[in-house]
């Protein structure tokens, strides 16, 4: 059996989102939050408001909420729910049924595949978010990854408890933080408030309030002295 902070209901805050979504967070463990995700979105209707930049690219039905902005050169592939005052960036993609929370941030260069982000999660810069939940207030340093997909192809797994899925990244906890160039392989969960400091390699599962850190071997080595 997983931890207590496994459960969806101790990661999440469901009374940080928007009535409408809290279905969402109704399953028990973490990496079922996917299968609510697909039936939201398979059921998402075309409505924009928010403002499109000219040359970024929206295909499928997407509902873009007021306030909402995509800037330059980003590509939205719906379907895809994007709520009031999202930052969809420069050169961003949204791909494979997502649902971005108000507030939520997918910046420059940075791509978001079929998870959903909870009210002001951030992914800002450069960063990989594939099949995963991304609570309240997270934010992904520059360069950020999450894998969702493992080396043999086999099913994922969590702290040894099967998830029946070929593809899960992350359940990251409300106001957790990565450092830059963080990597989080398949099947990492995260508890509320834990902050992962740069460079750290994570999987498993991480209980909340919690620091991480990286800690490389350093060799002393005497500069040779000419050519």
């Amino acid at each position: 059996m997983l931890a207590p902070m496994s459960l969806t209901a101790e990661l999440y805050d469901g009374r940080r989102l928007p009535e409408s979504l809290r279905t969402l967070l109704a399953a028990e463990r973490p990496w079922e939050v996917l299968h609510a995700l697909d039936g939201f979105v398979a059921a998402v209707e075309d409505h924009r408001e928010g403002s499109v930049h000219p040359t970024a690219i929206v295909e499928g039905p997407v509902v873009l909420g007021p306030g909402a902005v995509v800037g330059p050169f980003a590509w939205i592939q719906g379907p895809a729910w994007i709520g009031g005052g999202v930052r969809i960036g420069h050169a961003a993609i949204v791909r494979g049924g997502c649902v971005l929370g108000p507030g939520a941030n997918v910046g420059h260069a940075s791509e978001v595949k079929r998870s959903l982000l909870l009210p002001g999660a951030k992914a800002p810069h450069f960063n990989y978010v594939g099949d995963s939940v991304l609570g309240a207030d997270v934010n992904l340093g520059a360069g950020v990854k999450i894998a969702n997909l493992k080396n043999d192809d086999s099913e994922v797994t969590v702290a040894g408890e099967g998830t029946g899925l070929r593809k899960f990244g992350a359940a990251l906890g409300d106001d957790v933080h990565l450092g830059c160039n963080v990597v989080l392989s398949p099947g990492t969960v995260i508890g509320a408030r834990t902050l992962v400091y740069a460079g750290a390699v994570v999987r498993g599962v991480i209980s909340a309030d919690r620091i991480v850190k990286h800690r490389p071997v350093l060799e002393d080595v005497p500069r040779r002295s000419g050519r």
